[in-house]
């Protein structure tokens, strides 16, 4: 409804003012009574403005009232001064002010204005009941109605007979202006009221208001206070009966009891939670001296009072003493009992709630079962009191220690081994030093018969000892010497020649594989590079192995290497040394035998390629000749003509070939066994006395003829029958018929 009743006003001014000119000259506001104002008190805000303009009418324009940027206001007026009335002033109506003319299109506003008002209405208190029981709650509402929230409230409970303030508690109520809290009443209260006040943070300041007293409220006892009573009245004698009595009254709207308790010094010595007495019934002791307060206790309340006991002593409490508290097995038990003042008729020596002597002494020779704590009660007539406890211990001299470790398996270097340390006999606890050679590696104490066990990690062969000591007044019990022998695995394997890396054929090779000390036996095995199975191995107790090779040989070069492992090496984990090449070389008396033997070679292949050449080069120049000669025939020692066959080939000449004229030669044993023979040449003279027998030439011609030497025993194949034993020898070469012969073999 307001902008549209602002727009229509707007409208209509708008088109008034288009027929005439005006201006808007100025506009303040002013507070009346003042800028700060009492809390209750008329507070007026007057807006005033100045219009010029040529009607000769007053402009229609708007006022707007604005607190805190927020519009709270408006109203069209045809008048200078506009004024907005804010009747009984609260702190919630502080702030800032201004106002804004809007005339057509022109607007214009104030300054802001700041406007305070002071103080808070007193607080209105208002109690849910006016009489209440110790114990009880009472509930307050304190409030001002006048003002908006956020209101912080104070409230205290104050006694009337004291003025003291018992109790004071605040709260804030952010959104309301009223708080309710509870307050219980304590014991002792009779008569309180309860006080109010109010704050209201206005602007920058803490607005508080006066203090509002509530009604008066009543409190009644829920049970008076506690009177404590003694009997006998007086001083009491040990042995006398004592009682005390803790008595209150109860208010007849009590539905339960309150709990009584009755207490020495801090310790309860009676109670009760039925009826209104508590009662304490002792035969009197200088132990019940002491300061006796009595409580009376509900949820809420606690009330006390005190009373203090002296009782007179009849005799002094008993005092037992011993020769000593520590005893080695077998030495003597002496333990007496003594008191002061009267003289006890009875005593008993007690071990825990065992009677041992019905007298004040106590004398024995000590057991190991004599151990324990002692006390003494003395008595006179219904007065018995108890001594101090003495704590004996007997101490059994320990048997010798046992020292052992599990040998059940072998100890390798550096792995834990379990040493036990164990007395079987002896009083506990026990404190065992383990050592190694000489000094302590290790102390434990044990509280039963169960070993110790101390662990180390030895490196090399060890020797153990053990001690043990108890409370026994003898030395230390030592142990047997306990020896153990560290298995070291191997861990670093090396591998060297004894000789060059170049080793000269036909000399020894030997490597030499060896460890640092190490448990043995050592498995020792020497590789080729690449050769799976090893070529050498040998097991010894030494760091070292050799492999030996007499005469190498160049195949004895190459890469080696070896491994070492003991018992205390697993597999895989076998070291394995580094890899050795070694280079073997001829000798050089080799080398040069090698080297007569190639030239002896080359030499005498140089040697049969020149026989061969020569042969047939010789026998190329013969073929002619042969072609045109008749058959020679064989001479016996008679010079006669042997004939070997009456057939056509008998006239042929030796080694003649029916291929002659294609100048090719044929050996007469060609295809058949060779012959051993023995070859002579011998030089002769041919006459050429007949034509048909040369070649046309006359004299005497210088020929070889090669005489073969049969094998004895065999009868060669040109041979038609052997040979007479009387013609074996030369032949007659002087004779005047001789064949020509130039077709046997020439050098």
């Amino acid at each position: 409804m307001w902008p549209g009743a602002l727009l229509t006003l707007l409208l209509c001014s708008s088109l008034e003012a288009q027929e005439n000119s005006f201006t808007i000259n100025s506009i303040n506001m002013v507070i009346l009574p003042s800028h700060e104002v009492q809390n209750g008190n008329n507070l007026t805000l007057q807006c005033n403005v100045d219009i010029s303009t040529t009607s000769h009418v007053r402009l229609q324009h708007w006022v707007l009232f604005y607190k805190d940027d927020v519009l709270f206001h408006n109203v069209s007026s045809t008048e200078m001064t506009e004024s907005y009335i804010i009747p009984q002033a609260r702190v919630y109506d502080s702030g800032t002010y201004k106002c804004t003319v809007i005339l057509n299109n022109k607007v214009k506003t104030t300054p802001e204005y700041e406007v305070l008002v002071r103080g808070v209405p007193s607080p209105r208190v208002v109690l849910d009941k006016k009489e209440v029981i110790e114990g009880g709650v009472v509930m307050i509402n304190c409030s001002v109605p006048e003002e908006k929230g956020p209101v912080h409230f104070a409230i205290a409970k104050v006694n009337l007979e004291t003025k003291d303030t018992k109790l004071k508690r605040k709260k804030s109520s952010p959104n309301q202006n009223s708080v309710t809290l509870e307050f219980t009443v304590e014991e002792q209260e009779r008569l309180i009221y309860f006080q109010c006040q109010a704050s209201i943070l206005s602007m920058r300041d803490m607005e508080t208001s006066e203090v509002t007293k509530s009604d008066m409220v009543t409190v009644r006892e829920f049970f008076s206070s506690p009177k404590l009573y003694v009997y006998p009245e007086g001083p009491i004698l040990e042995g006398t009966p004592m009682h005390i009595n803790c008595t209150i009254q109860v208010a007849h709207v009590a539905v339960a009891f309150p709990e009584i308790i009755i207490q020495r010094d801090k310790m309860i010595v009676a109670h009760s939670r039925e009826g209104s007495r508590a009662t304490y019934s002792e035969i009197a002791t200088v132990e019940h001296n002491g300061n006796y307060t009595c409580k009376v206790e509900t949820s809420q309340i606690s009330k006390v009072s005190s009373i203090v006991v002296n009782v007179t002593e009849l005799f002094s409490k008993p005092k037992l003493e011993t020769s000593a508290t520590r005893l080695d097995q077998g030495d003597t038990l002496h333990l007496w009992c003594t008191t002061s003042g009267a003289s006890a008729d009875n005593f008993t020596i007690q071990k825990g709630d065992v009677i041992v002597s019905q007298t004040n002494s106590f004398l024995k020779r000590a057991s190991q079962e004599d151990s324990g704590t002692y006390t003494c009660v003395a008595g006179i007539g219904k007065v018995f009191k108890k001594s101090n406890a003495v704590r004996i211990t007997v101490c059994e001299m320990l048997s010798k220690p046992r020292i052992f470790y599990n040998s059940k398996t072998e100890v390798i270097k550096g792995r834990t081994i379990k040493v036990n340390c164990q007395s079987i006999n002896g009083t506990l606890p026990i404190s065992y030093h383990l050592l190694k050679a000489t000094d302590i590696l290790e102390s434990r104490i044990v509280g039963s018969n169960t070993p110790a066990v101390f662990e180390d990690n030895p490196t090399e062969d060890a020797a153990y000892q053990c001690k043990a000591s108890n409370c026994h007044s003898n030395s230390e019990m030592t142990s047997e010497l306990l020896l153990v022998k560290v298995i070291a695995p191997v861990a670093e394997v090396k591998l060297l020649i004894l000789n060059n890396k170049m080793v000269e054929s036909g000399t020894e090779i030997v490597l030499r594989c060896f460890v640092n000390k190490v448990s043995g036996p050592i498995m020792y095995k020497f590789y080729r590079e690449k050769e799976v199975n090893p070529i050498h191995e040998v097991s010894s107790n030494d760091t070292q192995a050799f492999w030996y090779m007499e005469e190498a040989g160049v195949e004895q070069g190459g890469q080696y290497y070896c491994t070492a492992s003991n018992r205390a090496n697993l597999l895989p984990n076998i070291p394995k040394s580094n890899i050795l090449t070694v280079k073997v070389f001829l000798a050089p008396w080799k080398k040069g035998l090698i080297a007569v033997a190639v030239i002896g070679v080359i030499i005498a292949l140089l040697v049969l390629g020149a026989r061969c050449y020569f042969r047939k080069k010789a026998k190329a120049k013969q073929m002619p000749v042969e072609m045109s000669r008749p058959a020679v025939p064989l001479l016996t020692s008679n010079n006669e003509k042997v004939l070997s066959d009456s057939g056509p080939e008998a006239s042929r000449p030796y080694g003649y070939n029916d291929d002659i004229g294609n100048h090719a030669t044929k050996p007469i044993n060609e295809n058949k066994e060779p012959l051993t023979l023995d070859v002579e040449y011998t030089e002769v003279e041919v006459n050429s006395l007949e034509p048909h027998e040369g070649l046309g030439r006359k004299g005497t011609e210088t020929v070889y003829s090669e005489i073969r030497k049969v094998n004895p025993g065999r009868q060669q194949p040109w041979s038609p029958a052997p040979p007479d034993p009387q013609s074996h020898g030369h032949q007659n070469l002087n004779s005047n018929k001789f064949p020509d012969v130039s077709d046997a073999d020439n050098i």
